[in-house]
């Protein structure tokens, strides 16, 4: 009896993880170059752009809220970023402006990132609008203008220094280390910080946050913002690994997010979650998808399991909450 809660409880913790172990032994049984180096870290480079909105969107889930506009926010922080990271050409967009720094363009994606991020904060908090509805209206609104700025055009070309993110350092690619940064930093402001403190109280119950002293306000513009700059990171990933970047990019992305947070065991009833969850969901999501690949399967395909497997991960989160209620 003991042996089978033991079971249990592990299953319950650690399940996820066990999937990611079992996809792994049955692709490498069924596709012997699944295992290779160079396909691994091609997975990981894969979940680079899409896992970083996934630790932005675990901190905004955790809070029982939504972001539906992260990845509008990244195709426009890229435009920007990519009009002033553009090397002398035909094509460029300001003719006359100068070769700038890389320093510009990558903080001009993390001002416009964070800045879309605490304007869906701000409308969360000081409007109470549903964040469903708040983001939907940003995403659109983003959208818009990322075809309006840039006359609905790719724009490419770019300095040495913005190619260099697409590329390798020490044999390992450049996007993979960047996103292992950022989890270690969203895990350390997750748990280590009155930040992530207050992330899970404000999802864990708001009237009580609010009793208790927390500036709840405050706080969810913060958590959107967070949210907001992590999509500007990813913008200039996606740039950089890309070598261009057009108004219609990262559609679809932000589901993507979600699913990887949800995936990960990130709860949509708020005040729970963790950030190696979301890093584990959105490896299963990449692993799936490229072992597919390497079977031959259809992208439509993957597009089916994939729905099958967030509708299964949010059943198993709405039973865990029903137990526990």
């Amino acid at each position: 009896m003991i042996t089978m809660i033991a079971i249990k409880r592990t299953s319950q913790k650690y399940g996820i993880l066990l999937i990611l172990v079992l996809m792994c032994i049955v692709f490498a049984i069924l596709s012997p170059a699944f295992l290779s180096v160079s396909n691994i870290l091609n997975i990981l480079n894969q979940t680079a752009i899409f896992g970083i909105l996934a630790l932005g969107m675990t901190f905004v889930i955790i809070s029982k809220g939504i972001d539906l506009s992260v990845g509008s926010v990244l195709a426009l922080s890229g435009l920007v970023a990519a009009s002033l990271a553009q090397i002398p050409a035909q094509m460029k967009m300001y003719q006359n402006l100068p070769e700038l720094p890389f320093i510009f363009p990558v903080l001009a994606a993390l001002l416009i990132g964070t800045l879309c991020g605490a304007i869906n904060g701000s409308l969360v908090a000081f409007t109470r609008i549903p964040a469903f509805i708040a983001t939907l209206g940003m995403l659109t609104i983003v959208r818009g203008y990322a075809l309006i700025y840039s006359n609905a055009r790719p724009l490419s070309n770019f300095t040495p220094q913005m190619n260099a993110i697409g590329s390798r350092f020490l044999d390992i690619p450049v996007p993979i280390i960047i996103y292992l940064f950022m989890f270690l930093v969203s895990y350390v402001l997750l748990n280590k910080t009155r930040f992530g403190k207050n992330t899970f109280a404000i999802g864990g119950n708001i009237t009580a946050a609010e009793v208790s002293g927390v500036n709840v306000q405050k706080y969810q513009v913060m958590i959107y913002a967070y949210c907001g700059l992590l999509a500007g990171i990813a913008a200039i990933v996606f740039a950089g690994r890309v070598g261009s970047v057009h108004p219609g990019a990262a559609d679809g992305y932000e589901l993507t997010a979600i699913a990887a947070t949800t995936i990960g065991g990130t709860s949509h009833s708020g005040g729970v979650g963790t950030i190696g969850g979301a890093f584990i969901g959105a490896l299963v999501l990449s692993v799936m998808r490229n072992g597919m690949t390497l079977l031959g399967f259809s992208p439509y395909s993957q597009k089916i399991l994939e729905g099958v497997i967030i509708i299964g991960a949010v059943i198993v989160d709405m039973r865990k909450n029903a137990k526990r209620g």
